[in-house]
């Protein structure tokens, strides 16, 4: 389910930071010319000695500088300078409040460094603030009430800004967090698909080249055994077998990647995967070859198997017995099967024979069989024994495993 969205009308837009800088400069003009028109801009009692156009001139100059803002240090700086020449002339309300938030915009947007230098130089003014007044006023109770109504100007923009930096280089590190998430999310999906088409690559080496090596030593054997019709049909028969499997694996193989992909329809509909109970059709088509096959099985293929490593059994006997048949040609073959202390053992036997195959490999037969085996977390080994050449698969029949 798609979440829902926010229709655009009531969606928030955050405004560029020179229009933001704007807006900031014309508040203070219309705020700070009230108070200088209302007559409550003076800090200290009595009237004001200069008159207020000088007052309107520094109102004029913090409101340019409004723009500069996010200048750290330079619009401080600057700012400073107009609250100095304020502090001779007479302190007054609205520059004293417009310049906390010079305070508060370098205390946001400088680096970590100014900001920490800010906090020192706050603390230290305050300290000295309040030590001056003491011991400059005559009634220290008065000194301390009027240093605390002061101090407020310095102390909460610096530390409502630091607050602010705080929780924006939080939502920096949250967002990089994210980012690296969703690139190792991104990189898990590609280990995945490549996973999945080393799988598939696989189980194509396994289905097809199986059936097209039985097809091609059986073709071999029917073009030498012209003088008998009966054997030649029935060599003939076990082509036609292989290659209609061949069709139907791979058809069965096309309509699943179709389904994965949201392409399927209903005339690619997948089959069942091969299981160890289909293993006599397997032993039919290298008896075809004219191999000697003998299946010596304990194990009931009919049910009880985990679905898992029974296609993994029957895929290792598929590549054992194709092998066989390309390597040892007209050999004999034992298969056995045992299901032992919660393990299936598979093991394929052939002799070796002098006599070359025609049909040349690649190598990836052992190398299929044994990625199959670990996929099941069981072992395979293959090598020469005794007289002959041995397949050996130990498979753990897991409950986990299914």
């Amino acid at each position: 389910m798609r979440p829902l969205r926010r229709p655009a009308l009531f969606r928030p837009r955050e405004l560029p930071a020179r229009q933001q800088d704007g807006l900031i400069a014309l508040f203070i003009v219309l705020i700070g010319l009230a108070i200088y028109l209302t007559g409550m801009h003076r800090l200290l009692p009595g009237p004001d000695p200069f008159g207020l156009w000088v007052r309107l001139l520094e109102l004029a100059a913090l409101g340019g500088l409004a723009f500069l803002r996010r200048w750290v240090p330079g619009g401080l700086l600057l700012a400073t300078g107009v609250l100095v020449t304020d502090l001779v002339l007479g302190p007054s309300l609205p520059v004293v409040v417009v310049y906390t938030d010079f305070l508060y915009a370098a205390t946001v947007y400088g680096t970590r460094r100014t900001t920490r230098v800010l906090i020192g130089v706050t603390a230290a003014a305050t300290l000295s603030v309040l030590v001056g007044a003491v011991a400059a006023s005559v009634e220290w109770r008065m000194a301390v009430l009027a240093s605390l109504g002061i101090l407020p100007f310095l102390l909460v923009p610096v530390w409502w800004g630091a607050n602010v930096r705080q929780h924006r280089d939080a939502a920096a590190t949250e967002r990089a967090h994210a980012a690296q998430l969703s690139k190792i999310a991104e990189l898990d999906q590609r280990a995945a698909v490549a996973e999945e088409r080393a799988r598939m690559a696989r189980d194509l080496h396994d289905v097809i080249a199986g059936h097209l090596s039985a097809i091609a030593l059986q073709s071999e054997a029917a073009l030498s055994m012209a003088d008998d019709p009966k054997m030649s049909r029935a060599v003939l028969e076990a082509v036609r077998e292989n290659s209609v499997s061949a069709l139907e694996e791979m058809r069965a193989m096309i309509g699943l990647l179709r389904a994965a992909s949201g392409t399927g329809g209903p005339d690619y509909e997948t089959t069942a995967p091969a299981r160890l109970a289909e293993l006599s059709r397997l032993v039919e088509s290298a008896r075809a070859t004219g191999m000697e096959v003998t299946v010596d099985s304990t194990v009931d293929t009919g049910a009880g198997l985990p679905a898992a490593v029974d296609l993994t059994a029957y895929r290792i006997a598929q590549e054992a017995l194709t092998n066989a048949v390309k390597h040892a040609p007209g050999g004999r073959v034992l298969v056995q099967l045992r299901r032992e202390g919660g393990l299936l053992t598979v093991e394929v036997g052939n002799e070796l024979r002098t006599a070359a195959a025609r049909t040349g490999g690649t190598g990836n037969g052992l190398a299929s069989m044994a990625e199959r085996a670990r996929a099941v977390g069981g072992t395979l080994s293959a090598g020469p024994s005794g007289p002959g050449w041995l397949v050996r698969a130990e498979l753990p029949l897991a409950e986990g495993r299914t």
